[in-house]
């Protein structure tokens, strides 16, 4: 299993949600696991209902196993500040920069400073190793931006590399890239069984692969529970509005004569019935583009409107049954 996880996906798939109970998955059986933010938004402080996250490595959570979760939000101000004085020792002229705005400015109009400072807080986060030489965290989940950004976020110290040919900004670069284009890495996509989560996944994952990117695997969240089979379904579609009637009658559901309850009920459940087999359907045709690209596919069941804390460990045994821990 990868070290560094990224996690992607359109918005609204639940890409957060989904980082989240990886990072609970991975910290199984006595595990460290870092669960990083890069956007800003403080959605893990949210669905751990903790208050939001400093820009400092926090415990939130203990996985069953007994494992641990760790948290950081990370800020670019503050990982330019960290960047000026670990290669060029500016501690306090860093600080004075910070104070007359000169650092907002710079992460502000140039956001790919921005995302090298990101991502290279969270790679740094991977090598890190403790007084006995292991590595601190046995897993660092990244909650990434959206699909339509990732390739660039992920790839942007390959440019800094080659705009900065030499010096500590080149060598960082370099060793940025040298962990997220190697087998320590894997870029999941999170998307949902609908037409344009499903392509703008397919379209993603054939841009990271341009750029030598490590894909993982495609997670598909929020899948509805099948109500009918499909005997079932074509039953719906051929039945006789009268043996529904009978059917409902003999449950109980009012009175089988002309114009009672139970005949009220038919046409309604019918187009219930006809909105779910339509639905299906759709559903089926994008797990089949799915399956065309070349990837492990695991799907996570449609919980609770409002996650919590309890979704998010159901969630995340159901990755570990799904071999994503």
């Amino acid at each position: 299993m990868s070290r560094l996880q990224v996690v992607s996906g359109k918005g609204g798939t639940g890409k957060t949600t989904v980082a989240a109970a990886l990072a609970l998955a991975l910290a199984d059986e006595g595990k460290r696991t870092l669960l990083v933010e890069v956007e800003g938004r403080q959605g893990i402080a949210q669905l751990f209902g903790t208050e939001a996250l400093p820009y400092e490595e926090r415990k939130i959570a203990t996985a069953p196993g007994g494992g641990e979760v760790y948290a950081l939000a990370i800020d670019a101000e503050q990982a330019l500040l960290d960047y000026l004085q670990m290669f060029y020792k500016l501690g306090g002229a860093g600080r004075a920069l910070r104070k007359i705005g000169a650092i907002d400015f710079a992460t502000t109009i140039a956001p790919g400073l921005r995302d090298v400072l990101l991502t290279g807080k969270a790679c740094e986060a991977v090598r890190r190793k403790d007084k006995k030489g292991e590595f601190l965290y046995d897993h660092v989940v990244m909650d990434a931006p959206p699909t339509g950004r990732i390739t660039r976020f992920l790839n942007v110290n390959d440019e800094m590399a080659g705009l900065a040919k030499i010096g500590p900004i080149h060598n960082q670069a370099q060793a940025v890239m040298r962990v997220l284009k190697s087998p320590e890495t894997a870029v999941h996509l999170v998307t949902l069984l609908e037409e344009m989560p499903v392509q703008e996944t397919a379209d993603g994952i054939a841009e990271l692969r341009a750029a030598g990117l490590p894909v993982g695997r495609v997670i598909v969240n929020m899948v509805r529970p099948e109500v009918l089979d499909a005997a079932e379904l074509d039953l719906a579609r051929t039945v006789p509005h009268t043996a529904v009637a009978r059917a409902l009658s003999s449950a109980g559901l009012g009175g089988a004569r002309r114009g009672g309850h139970a005949e009220r009920l038919v046409g309604p459940l019918l187009a219930q019935a006809a909105e779910y087999a339509e639905r299906h359907a759709l559903e089926q045709e994008q797990r089949a583009v799915l399956g065309e690209l070349d990837l492990p596919v695991d799907e996570l069941p449609l919980l609770a409107e409002d996650m919590d804390l309890t979704g998010l460990y159901e969630l995340a045994l159901e990755l570990r049954k799904q071999g994503l821990s």
